[in-house]
Parts: structure tokens; sequence; C-alpha cells
């Protein structure tokens, strides 16, 4: 058991960098479909608009940072949890890195479809959006703004998908050893 609290303790580290190289990818992304996104909502939101931080792509990895390492942390303790009660270590460590690359996927194609999405329905609709009146490309501000939103989605509906995984693995081994 000591090793696989082991596990447990590398498995949550490891969720929230990977969560927060997902955050900076995603972001130095999302900064090409919109600075705007960044430069009227993104900076002032995690107060780095003013304070030194250097140039815009630093910040925009910064917020990637501070945006998604959390997410990492509840995704590295559900797939923790989940895998200790696996039979073996080493079924633990297979069924945590199969659940965490569908939640990654998952983010990232919900990340993409969120981008059409913004571009071709959200932007069309004629709704009153919260977003800065002196926009250059609503739009583009639209599609950063959905690409965020969904690829959260993608990470939740990747989490449930990946503690199915787990507990498939768990069924599996299970009735082997019966």
């Amino acid at each position: 058991m000591a090793k696989k609290i082991g596990i447990l303790i590398l498995i949550i580290i490891i969720s929230i960098i990977l969560a927060s190289i997902y955050g900076i990818l995603h972001n130095q992304a999302s900064y090409n479909i919109s600075e705007e996104y960044f430069t009227n909502f993104k900076f002032d939101q995690f107060g780095l608009w003013e304070n030194g931080y250097g140039d815009e792509r630093l910040k925009v990895s910064i917020v990637g940072i501070l945006s998604t390492w959390w997410f990492g942390l509840i995704i590295g303790i559900i797939n923790g949890l989940i895998g200790i009660n696996q039979q073996t270590s080493r079924l633990m460590i297979k069924g945590v890195v199969g659940a965490t690359t569908r939640i990654l996927i998952s983010a990232f194609i919900f990340g993409i479809l969120g981008v059409f999405v913004g571009y071709i329905t959200l932007s069309k609709l004629h709704f009153d959006w919260n977003i800065p009146s002196d926009l250059v490309d609503p739009s583009s501000f639209l599609a950063a703004g959905t690409m965020h939103t969904f690829s959260y989605l993608g990470g939740i509906i990747g989490l449930i998908y990946g503690i199915k995984y787990q507990l498939k693995i768990k069924k599996a081994s299970a009735q082997h050893r019966l």
C-alpha cells in the first residue's frame, strides 16, 4: 500500500505539471486566434497587465498555468484515488496513464471544436455578449473564449471516460483472478 500511496502522490504532481503544460500550449494557440482575448480580458483577470512580467507571450503562458494547474490537481486526485483501488501498482499506473491520455485527447478535441463553434455559431448570433465594446475582432475573441470553455468541458468528459476506463481495467483484472 505504501508503494501505491507514493504513486498516488506522483500522479497528482504529474497531473498538475501536465495540466500546466496543456494550459501553456493551449493559451499560445488561443493567443494566435485572438490577442484581444488576453489583452482585453485574461491579463486583467489574472492581474498581469501592468506588473512587469515581460512580454505578452510570457504572460499568456503564466495565464495558462494559473488557469489549469488546479484542474490537474483535481484530475490527479480523482484518477489517483480510483487507481489506488487497482489490484497492483502496475495496474494502477496503467489505468491512470490511460485515463490521463483520454482526458488530454478529449480536452484537445473539444478545444478545437470550441474554436469552430465560436467562429461559426456564436459570432453569428446577435446576442448582447458581455465582451469589451472596443474590440477590433469580436468573432476571434468569442472563438478564443469558446475554445477555453470547451477545453474544460472536454476535460470533464475525458475524466468521466477515464474513470470508466479505470473501472473496466479493475473489473477485467478481478475476473482474471477468479
